[in-house]
Parts: structure tokens; C-alpha cells; sequence
């Protein structure tokens, strides 16, 4: 079996650690108490914590981007059909919590964005990658004819994702998957038809 080394550990643990707590609320001690591993460790495999933010941001949206692949750019799915699969997926992510946790993405974005221009400027890129994959998602729905031809695909993609967030910050705050479910109920019945 292979030994996980402690930098893993830390970034694995503490991504939980900060999942859950937020970024300013997960102190070093949490995370290395999470790890398992001496505090020592932290500091001889992170240069700052803002450096550990902005791995675990980046290990964070892996996974994401992995939904992404499987939904959004999934071609054999008809495409708003994809669009639905990854706000679900989405959602459920958001429900294996209890709604405690909310979105990463979106935590990192209120949190730790204005704290960091390293953080703000990843935050911004992720946020565009995703941007593209919705709109991309779009601009097929268009093409298939499930969409107008002149759908205006990348300011809707940027709505979708801001709404998407928004929903999971109030399914949060709430401890309930509704808010998510009029987001979605509106989206597919006021704005995507």
C-alpha cells in the first residue's frame, strides 16, 4: 500500500477543514489537527496559507471540473438536458452536507477574493472556465434548435452560474435544497425556453 504523504494529507484534510469552516475560519492548527500530521509540516510545504488556499482552490475545482467533463461537455446528452444533470450534480454535492457547506467556489469568492489578489485573479479564471463550458453548453442547445438562434449564450451562461451560486448561498443558509429548486424551476420554465 502506498504511504500518503503529509503534504497530502494536509491538502486533502484541509480542503475539508476549509469546506467546511471557510477560509479565515480554518486556522493552520485546524487543518493540521485534521491532517494528523505535525504543525511543522504546514510551513515545510506551503509557503503561506495563501498558497495552501490556492492549492486547495485548484484541487477543489478538479473535481469540479470532472462534473464538468461529465455533464456540461458531455456531447452524448442532448444539451440542456447537460445543463440540468450539472446544476443537479451541483445540488447533490450541496445536499451531502446537509446545505452546510455551499459552493467553494463561491465561499472562496465572498471570502477570500478581496483578501487576495493571487486568490481573486485564480477565482476570476476558474470562474471563466466555467462560464465557457456553460455557454458552450448553450450555444449547442441553439445549434440542436432547443434555443432560439439568436440566444444570447454567453451572458446567459454568466447568469446561470451567478444564479447557481446564489442558490446554493441561500440552500445554506436555509439547510434546504429549495432554494436550488426555484432556481432551477425558473431557469428551465422562464429563461431557457
Amino acid at each position: 500500500m502506498e504511504r500518503v504523504s503529509n503534504r497530502e494529507k494536509i491538502l486533502t484534510e484541509g480542503l475539508k477543514v476549509v469546506h467546511a469552516h471557510g477560509f479565515a475560519n480554518a486556522s493552520v492548527r485546524d487543518i493540521v489537527a485534521a491532517a494528523g500530521v505535525p504543525q511543522g509540516s504546514f510551513t515545510n510545504h506551503f509557503e503561506s496559507k495563501e498558497a495552501f488556499g490556492l492549492e486547495i482552490l485548484d484541487l477543489y475545482y478538479a473535481s469540479m471540473r470532472e462534473g464538468m467533463e461529465e455533464t456540461l461537455l458531455n456531447e452524448a446528452l442532448d444539451p440542456l438536458k447537460r445543463l440540468r444533470a450539472w446544476i443537479d450534480r451541483n445540488a447533490s454535492r450541496n445536499e451531502a452536507t446537509g446545505f452546510r457547506s455551499g459552493c467553494m467556489i463561491g465561499n472562496f469568492t465572498a471570502e477570500a477574493g478581496s483578501h487576495s489578489d493571487a486568490m481573486r485573479e485564480r477565482l476570476l479564471a476558474i470562474v471563466g472556465e466555467i462560464h465557457a463550458a456553460i455557454a458552450s453548453c448553450l450555444k449547442a442547445a441553439v445549434k440542436k434548435g432547443e434555443l432560439p438562434k439568436n440566444f444570447d449564450c454567453a451572458d446567459t451562461a454568466a447568469f446561470i452560474f451567478t444564479g447557481q451560486q446564489g442558490a446554493a448561498l441561500m440552500s445554506k443558509a436555509e439547510g434546504s435544497g429549495a432554494p436550488i429548486e426555484r432556481f432551477k424551476k425558473t431557469l428551465f420554465a422562464k429563461v431557457l425556453r
